[in-house]
């Protein structure tokens, strides 16, 4: 299958790679953003491969929030050199010889007491060759890219049975509501005509064409067919999203979703009918779940 897998956006991986002058650890650590965020946290002195890094890692994360660390144990010392500041040392030798001279001090001016004086000496990171180090923690980044993807394909597949089985409570839900949709008008008209009863006791003949009339505009106002098929579709459709589209969905997803929500609304505000009301309220809550759910596919 390959690439049509629903990544979740949240995941790990860590990945260890050695070129025999240094051992590298990479660590990837995602949450979920709407576009695409990628951090480096590492020692300076690579900081120059930066760039680089990033762009491995966007191979495997195309929307997301990415942080990722690289650690380096040399174990050469090809990246650090340590230079002698002559200057830094001539200047505390003399320093050091007009404070004896002028306060009559006894005692020798010695290598240890030069030496251990600030900035004489100093590591300075030197990396000899900048090509070598970026290969190697390529290496290190993609296959903590490798692992992160895995945990993300298995947290996908799990949200991506979740949200299969909510779209089809939902469209459960939406059968049922189809078959009260016809009674509802049939109760409205019944009603209607008791309640004429009652309140003219008979003594007005009330048409039956005039009482029709009523319910048809009734019915008009409480059409819900045009709501119902679309949820339906849109619940097909997230179906079909989720089992045979490649390459991330998430955006499509989100979008789906809205769509769901604007029919369920009208729905709810046209259903004049308290078992319609209470099987819409329960495809909300579904539906609730599924934009949280969504939040976290890339």
């Amino acid at each position: 299958m390959g690439e049509n897998m629903i990544k979740s956006m949240t995941g790990f991986g860590r990945g260890e790679y050695s070129d025999g002058k240094r051992n590298i650890t990479a660590e990837i650590k995602t949450v979920n953003h709407r576009y695409s965020d990628i951090s480096v946290k590492m020692p300076r002195r690579y900081s120059f491969a930066e760039e680089k890094i990033k762009a491995a890692a966007r191979e495997k994360v195309k929307r997301g929030k990415a942080e990722i660390s690289i650690m380096v144990e040399n174990v050469t010392e090809d990246d650090m050199s340590v230079r002698l500041n002559t200057l830094m040392a001539e200047q505390y030798i003399n320093n050091l010889r007009t404070l004896k001279e002028g306060y009559g001090l006894t005692g020798d001016i010695s290598i240890e007491l030069v030496a251990s004086m600030p900035d004489v000496m100093r590591s300075v990171p030197e990396v000899e060759d900048e090509d070598e180090v970026i290969a190697a923690m390529q290496e290190a980044v993609t296959a903590a890219a490798a692992r992160l993807d895995e945990m993300r394909i298995r947290e996908g597949k799990k949200l991506a049975e979740d949200l299969l089985m909510r779209g089809r409570l939902v469209r459960d839900i939406v059968g049922k509501i189809e078959e009260r949709a016809p009674m509802v008008v049939k109760d409205y008209t019944d009603k209607l005509r008791n309640r004429i009863k009652e309140l003219t006791e008979e003594a007005v003949d009330v048409s039956e064409d005039r009482i029709l009339m009523e319910a048809a505009v009734f019915a008009d106002k409480s059409n819900i067919t045009e709501e119902l098929v679309r949820l339906d579709s849109h619940m097909e459709q997230l179906g079909s999203i989720l089992t045979s589209e490649s390459g991330p969905v998430g955006k499509k997803l989100d979008f789906l979703v809205q769509e769901m929500n604007r029919e369920t609304n009208t729905i709810g505000s046209k259903a004049n009918d308290l078992e319609i009301t209470a099987l819409m309220l329960e495809a909300k809550s579904e539906i609730e779940k599924i934009r949280e759910q969504v939040q976290n596919i890339e």
